[in-house]
């Protein structure tokens, strides 16, 4: 998608107030190298000792966490069934054949264990049985996030102030303060753009940030526009918040008010879920004005928050209200 021949706009009115990489933790007990001698005892029948457990469970192929089944060879050299098959069966450490050898010791090894979460240098406390802790880590509120950047597969994760960080200084996005917006979207020869993104714009309220995406694609047989906005944190804490959206022009418009949708979903995810203001191709064309052969639309929005509410449910879905008034 080629972005420089977009052009984006922005005026905004105030009205409200390194990579992170996934590196597995090295616990005070446990010795950074990978011993086999100890694999070799385990698959003998012998426990390990407490500082060598760590190790032992960790694939020498692929370096992560071993789970069943473990396989060995005739040596005793173990690894993950996933690199059982990457090795064509053969031991990576002696090059014997691998064969069907369960390292039952070290399974049963492995389910007496509790370990911290691997995201506990990012502020999570929680402690899991060996067994249980990859599945919590799947969806740990402290894992990094990805990068919410459309325009390009950015592989960078980190927490949110990191990321704010990348994006301004990496993308070198719009950058805004304030609970509104007023955007305008310019794109030359529309009819002859099938899909395309717009530069992100990322909002700065209510002390969290948002990014409001802007893109162009088929729906369907039909080339529509689509605005929507995500928040810059978990689903849970999204759901804390509103937004509108509005476009519009020689007595027609569109409104659409929503729930923000988390970066944890990804920006296609919420594109091919439709939850945003979708205008058709033609309906943009004719709020654009003229001869209908520039595209020139100004979005406008607010963000607020959700107050409580007795007896109903907040948050919800929203609407893509046409007003012929």
């Amino acid at each position: 998608m080629d972005l420089d021949s977009m052009d984006c706009t922005s005026t905004v009115d105030v009205t409200d107030d390194e990579e992170i990489h996934q590196d597995r933790h090295s616990y005070a007990s446990v010795s950074k190298h990978h011993s086999n001698n100890s694999n070799a005892n385990a698959a003998s029948g012998l426990l390990p000792t407490t500082t060598s457990v760590h190790e032992l469970l960790e694939c020498p192929v692929c370096t992560n966490s071993m789970y069943p089944p473990i396989h060995q060879c005739h040596n005793g050299h173990t690894l993950c069934s996933t690199c059982k098959n990457r090795v064509h069966n053969r031991c990576p450490t002696c090059r014997q054949e691998l064969g069907d050898i369960r390292c039952l010791a070290l399974e049963k090894v492995a389910e007496s264990l509790e370990l911290p979460c691997k995201y506990m240098s990012l502020g999570c406390p929680e402690i899991f049985p060996y067994y249980s802790k990859l599945k919590h880590e799947t969806v740990c509120d402290f894992r990094p996030y990805n990068c919410p950047y459309a325009g390009s597969e950015c592989s960078v994760m980190g927490d949110i102030p990191f990321l704010v960080a990348h994006l301004r200084d990496d993308h070198k996005v719009d950058m805004h303060s304030g609970c509104t917006f007023n955007h305008r979207y310019v794109k030359s020869n529309p009819r002859e753009v099938e899909n395309a993104t717009w530069m992100l714009t990322v909002f700065h309220c209510f002390g969290q940030y948002f990014c409001l995406h802007f893109e162009a694609f088929q729906l369907g047989m039909a080339p529509v526009y689509m605005a929507f906005l995500r928040f810059m944190g978990d689903e849970t804490e999204a759901r804390n918040y509103n937004y509108s959206l509005e476009v519009g022009g020689y007595g027609r418009k569109l409104i659409w008010e929503g729930t923000p949708r988390s970066v944890r979903d990804s920006h296609r995810k919420v594109r091919d879920s439709h939850d945003g203001l979708i205008i058709q191709r033609n309906m943009a064309l004719f709020f654009s004005g003229g001869d209908r052969k520039e595209l020139k639309l100004r979005v406008t929005g607010r963000i607020w928050k959700e107050q409580q509410q007795s007896g109903g449910e907040g948050g919800g879905g929203g609407a893509c209200i046409p007003n012929l008034s």
